[in-house]
């Protein structure tokens, strides 16, 4: 009975434990996560994507937070990849202990080395965007000779040198069993080759880009980076293949495949392209998608064949046109999410396979120096070389061979096709990277002393015929050789003749009709058109006539040239822009703007972009200034606040202070300081702008709702605009004054001109006495505002100042123009509050036209104007009250700031003076 009772026990239990083991075999994995206690950095076959995401987020900040110092020293973001990578890698925080095993464990290598593969195509793709070979094509004897020399001569020395690393290190473990001759193909071929993408953003941040060195450099780069993928390509195939039969098989395949791209598959593309308007209007989202499945499937092929996908991917790019900005807005569409993400990845995965450790011997350093010195040496002679014999001089040749030497990315991912196919070890791949960062690394520093810009504007003069190499001006004044009517009218031309305006978009309705003020009415045909037959009929009638009328002379247009800058940003859209600058100066819209403006009007227009870092716009606008020889730059305060365009129309905020912008401040105190010619900053406040009413209406549920109409803008009934100009004294008011007289030419211009007159104390001069006591003429840039200081005169001092100044107004009014007479009012106020009596006749005087096209206060921005030390006080006073902040005074001068903080209702001009003989 008892071994009946243990057996029905023992079967119960029994069937008990299975059932439980059933259940928990069953059971779904726990989902709480480190809620159930579940570690997130252990590696999870099942759940790749949180170990991924751990590597990612490391990879990404590292390198960013690298990049940062190195961006300095103008390093390319690829440095900082690289170099984060090696750091992550066993040569540094691999030999912590653990650190490896818990952040990059070798079963989620796959994961990352999948993502970074993808991201490599996609990168490929965006280099074939960039080459653009209208550049080869329209340059092929300089870059033939220079592609060529630059190639080849670096090609020789690197199969030198694969001879011996053949013999020295083919006996490291992982390699496969491969000739001499496909190992020397391959070390020649990363020799000889030019990183591309690195180098267009070298040249461009340098502004090399548009000079002769630029073009040749550029030319050569596409001939040389097409050829070196094609090179690679074949060695590729060689090491790939079994035999040599099936190697020339795959090169025979892949000739073909090129082929039907270019002559079957580009010319369907160009035409869908053409039918979805892409061209005109951008990629549209099918288009986009048809172009990443080609990409896919051209990658698919070339990898199958027995070729690296990336060059699929790099020929599907090349096909892209680049008419219309194709190609530059189909890569602003993919680039970030590359180069954020991906690419970081696939250079950070290069540098966990670096391991300087492996670099332990002395004939391993040799080796290190010796790829260096041949990488280097080849590049740089043969550029060099080639450069010479293309009628270059010395220092321009240096300079292209030192270009020509940089390796970048294209030589990193070079050497990982190398690596994955076991072409080179892990010891030689070390060695190849090190030669690499160092060839990158010199290429900024070496161009920049080779070729500084006060050289380049020396060897441009030179070859223009302005100066004789030792810097002797070769070009006569022509003001020696003119006589009669023609020196009377350059005398006469002499004030204002050329403008040179800063392009913002929102700035642009203002710019225009500030501008035709300038230009002055139109006197040509003012009768009404006839039919050209008629017209025909009335010359034969009158042919036989006799003519009384003298030949009328052409009076010389106002002409003002246009620059529009835009930001060069590290996105290589933006380096494609700088590159096809010519192409986008025809489609850029608000220099097509300013030209149909021109065209209307009585203004001889001209206009270009420029693409430059923002904090190289104050340099850039110095510089066309000097170029284009300018007597005025009219700058245009932002109306966002921001130095930026970018988002412009949907911040626009009327109740937004736009003066508090630490950018656009530092942008305008920059120019200022170097202003090479005048200067007028042009504060907008609804000048030349119908009021538009609010389209929000309300509706019988009490809601206030935008309107589906709008009410058309009626234009404006009074065309007139009135200016005030308040008159203190010193250099920059003189210059405001005859700027404020060339505006009154326009009949649609009325004027009070109030020379302020102060009786306090604190009067300083307008200029430094010189050693007989009289003041100097100025004709110098107005200080900056960190150079500003009070400098308190002698009373005798002050009376000769102002008597001067006293004089120089009299003497202007009393010249005035007989047709000027009825617009212009010349008025003296003595006073003790400058600043006060300025702002209430200020507002007196533009009360009387209000529904006008627009009023202008003009103001001169100098310190040293009359009765700046009363001017301060009273804007202490102004601030206390909650007015505009000290950077105002700063930018735009103390008075400038009183206008604007004394809510104005105009628009306030502050000029500067910049030496150009305006000043007495």
């Amino acid at each position: 009975m008892a071994s009946v009772i243990t057996s029905v026990v023992t079967a119960t239990a029994t069937v008990s434990a299975k059932a439980s083991t059933t259940s928990a075999a069953s059971r779904a994995a726990a989902q709480g996560g480190i809620l159930e206690g579940s570690n997130p950095s252990k590696y999870d076959p099942k759940n790749p994507l949180i170990m991924f995401i751990i590597q990612a987020g490391i990879i990404i900040i590292f390198c960013r937070i690298l990049h940062f110092p190195l961006s300095k020293l103008r390093q390319p973001r690829v440095i900082a990849e690289i170099i984060g990578g090696i750091l992550l890698g066993p040569s540094v925080f691999g030999r912590i202990p653990g650190f490896t095993n818990a952040i990059f464990p070798t079963a989620s290598m796959a994961t990352l080395t999948l993502a970074a593969n993808l991201g490599l195509v996609l990168f490929l793709f965006l280099v074939g965007l960039e080459v653009d070979l209208r550049l080869l094509l329209s340059n092929w004897r300089v870059a033939l000779s220079v592609g060529a020399a630059g190639m080849a001569l670096p090609f020789g020395l690197g199969c030198a040198i694969a001879y011996g690393l053949y013999h020295q290190f083919r006996g490291d473990p992982s390699l496969v069993p491969i000739g001499f001759g496909t190992y020397m193909l391959f070390v020649g071929v990363a020799m000889a080759i030019t990183a591309f993408p690195v180098l267009c953003r070298i040249l461009t941040e340098l502004k090399l880009l548009q000079t002769q060195v630029g073009v040749v450099v550029l030319s050569a780069g596409v001939g040389n980076d097409v050829v070196g993928w094609i090179l690679l390509a074949l060695c590729v195939a060689l090491v790939n293949a079994g035999s040599g039969i099936v190697a020339l098989y795959v090169l025979l395949t892949c000739v073909a495949y090129i082929l039907f791209l270019v002559y079957a598959v580009r010319p369907v593309f160009l035409f869908v392209l053409k039918r979805s308007g892409s061209i005109q209007d951008g990629p549209t989202q099918t288009v986009v998608a048809l172009t990443i499945l080609m990409m896919l499937a051209s990658a698919f092929f070339t990898g199958i064949i027995g070729v690296h996908p990336i060059f699929g991917a790099f020929l599907v790019g090349l096909i892209c046109p680049h008419d219309g900005g194709f190609a530059i807005k189909l890569t602003e569409k993919i680039e970030d999410l590359v180069s954020v993400f991906f690419l970081p990845l696939y250079f950070a995965l290069s540098g966990l396979s670096t391991n300087i450790g492996l670099l332990d011997s002395g004939i391993t350093w040799a080796y290190v120096i010796g790829v260096i010195a041949v990488a280097f040496v080849g590049k740089f002679v043969g550029g060099t070389i080639a450069a010479r014999l293309c009628k270059l001089v010395w220092r321009e040749s240096f300079t292209i061979g030192a270009l020509m030497s940089c390796k970048g990315l294209v030589e990193l991912i070079v050497l990982n096709i190398g690596y994955q196919a076991k072409i080179l070890s892990q010891r030689t791949f070390t060695i190849f990277v090190v030669m690499a960062l160092v060839t990158t690394f010199a290429t900024t520093p070496l161009t920049s002393a080779l070729y500084p810009p006060w050289y380049q504007k020396k060897l441009s003069a030179w070859k223009r015929g302005e100066i004789d190499w030792d810097g002797n001006s070769l070009v006569h004044d022509l003001s020696s050789s003119e006589h009669g009517d023609a020196a009377l009218e350059k005398h006469t031309e002499t004030e204002f003749r050329r403008l040179l305006v800063y392009l913002r978009l929102e700035s642009l309705p203002s710019l225009f009709t500030f501008v035709a003020l300038l230009g002055g009415e139109r006197t040509g045909n003012t009768l009404g058109k006839t039919h050209p037959e008629k017209a025909r009929e009335a010359v034969d009638q009158s042919s036989n006539l006799p003519s009384s009328d003298p030949p009328s002379r052409t009076k010389r247009p106002f002409e003002v040239h246009g620059l529009h800058m835009l930001e060069l940003t590290d996105r290589q859209s933006s380096v494609m822009k700088e590159s096809e600058v010519d192409d986008y100066d025809v489609r850029d819209p608000v220099v097509n703007a300013f030209h149909t403006f021109g065209q209307l009007s009585n203004v001889a227009i001209s206009g270009e972009v420029q693409i430059v870092p923002e904090g190289s716009y104050a340099k850039t606008l110095q510089e066309s200034a000097s170029e284009h020889n300018s007597d005025m730059v009219l700058l245009p305060w932002s109306e966002t606040g921001r130095l930026s365009e970018a988002g412009n129309l949907l911040m626009l905020d009327p109740a937004q202070n736009t003066f508090t912008s630490g950018p656009h401040n530092q942008f305008v105190a920059n120019f200022l300081i170097h202003a090479p010619c005048n200067t007028a900053i042009f504060v907008n406040k609804g000048f030349g702008q119908a009021k538009n009413s609010k389209t929000l209406r309300r509706v019988a549920t009490q809601l206030s709702v935008r309107s589906t109409t709008r009410p058309p803008i009626t234009p404006i009934m009074d065309r007139s605009h009135h200016i005030f100009f308040p008159f203190f004294g010193g250099p920059d008011d003189r210059v405001a004054l005859r700027f404020v007289l060339r505006l009154a030419q326009n009949s649609n211009v009325t004027a009070t001109i109030v020379n302020i007159q102060s009786l306090s104390d604190t009067f300083e001069k307008s200029e430094p006495p010189t050693a007989s006591g009289t003041p100097e003429a100025v004709s110098h840039v107005s200080p900056s505002f960190a150079k500003e200081s009070a400098v308190q005169a002698s009373p005798v001092a002050s009376e000769i100042s102002r008597d001067q100044e006293n004089t120089f107004f009299a003497t202007i009014q009393d010249s005035l123009p007989h047709d000027l007479e009825s617009r212009v009012l010349f008025l003296t106020i003595s006073t003790e509050r400058p600043l006060h009596d300025t702002l209430e006749r200020a507002r007196m005087e533009l009360n009387f036209s209000t529904q006008n096209a627009g009023n202008i206060v003009v103001v001169g921005r100098g310190a040293k104007a009359v009765g700046r030390t009363e001017i301060i006080r009273e804007l202490e006073a102004l601030r206390a009250a909650g007015g505009a902040s000290m950077g105002v005074e700063r930018s735009l001068g103390a008075v400038a700031e009183g206008m604007i903080s004394g809510n104005i209702e105009a628009s306030v001009l502050v000029v500067q003076a910049g030496g150009r003989g305006l000043e007495g």
